[in-house]
């Protein structure tokens, strides 16, 4: 416990040292944490909470996010940058998050300079670095700090010391951008992100809390923790699942029998580097 003690010390003295911060925040856990250490540090008129809205970031999350910064009493801007418009986001290459992100933290400096603060923030993780994560890359070319990297924190000290901050996001799931559900190379448009938004919905409404409806065509691939898996198949809810996700326009509907994990849709990379 010394050790994770002495990371958020180490948090805390980055933190101070930024004097005033503009953040980039979703209100998932690793931001929530984030944006409550900095109000802590800095005070809440030394932050301001930034949050970009786009047809992959969920209506919920954004609800969530509101509830937040307004509980922190922070500034809370909300950003519509257009990368709908950028044909390297709906092409859905590898780099995906890369152009996406570009934009994000574009409008965040540029904001930044306006206000004359010279630090902006993400919420990434030490975690964070062991997965395919191109955003990293813009993150670096617009010299984004990334405060929790640096004082060395795991998702699971955010946790613990969320739960400790009786913040309620200590134990919430994570919800990643809805174009995280279509397969590389396949087109990104406004209507199979609203498919995947909606499907979602609807299992989540059955109480399941963990999702993920992958978006292949006419081809939904279902993903639920294992345990799960068997629910599916109960007659009842696999007639109503059938019939909910056709009228969204799916025509076949799959379970993916090896369950959720995080970032499936990356296997197909670790794939084609084995095979060259």
């Amino acid at each position: 416990m010394m050790l994770t003690d002495s990371k958020l010390e180490r948090l805390r003295n980055i933190i101070k040292s930024y004097q005033k911060v503009i953040i980039a925040f979703s209100g998932g856990v690793d931001s929530t944490f984030l944006l409550k250490i900095c109000v802590d540090v800095l005070g809440e008129k030394n932050v301001i909470a930034v949050t970009a809205i786009s047809d992959s970031y969920t209506k919920n999350e954004l609800k969530y996010a509101k509830l937040v910064s307004n509980n922190l009493k922070v500034e809370h801007l909300l950003l519509t940058p257009n990368v709908m418009s950028d044909n390297n986001f709906i092409s859905n290459t590898p780099d995906r998050c890369y152009h996406c992100k570009k934009h994000l933290f574009s409008e965040l400096k540029n904001i930044a300079e306006v206000r004359n603060i010279e630090h902006v923030l993400d919420a990434s993780n030490i975690d964070d670095e062991g997965d395919y994560r191109p955003g990293f890359r813009a993150a670096k070319e617009f010299f984004v700090k990334s405060p929790l990297i640096e004082a060395g924190m795991t998702k699971e000290d955010i946790r613990k010391y969320s739960k400790a901050l009786r913040l309620d996001s200590w134990n919430k799931l994570a919800n990643p951008c809805l174009a995280s559900r279509i397969p590389y190379g396949n087109k990104i448009t406004r209507g199979k992100l609203g498919m995947v938004e909606r499907a979602e919905r609807f299992f989540k409404n059955m109480g399941l809390k963990t999702i993920r409806v992958r978006h292949h065509g006419k081809i939904a691939r279902i993903e639920v923790p294992e345990e799960d898996i068997q629910r599916l198949m109960e007659k009842d809810i696999r007639v109503k699942i059938i019939k909910y996700l056709k009228n969204l326009g799916f025509v076949w509907i799959t379970v993916d029998l090896q369950g959720y994990r995080t970032g499936s849709l990356n296997e197909i990379l670790a794939e084609r580097n084995t095979n060259k």
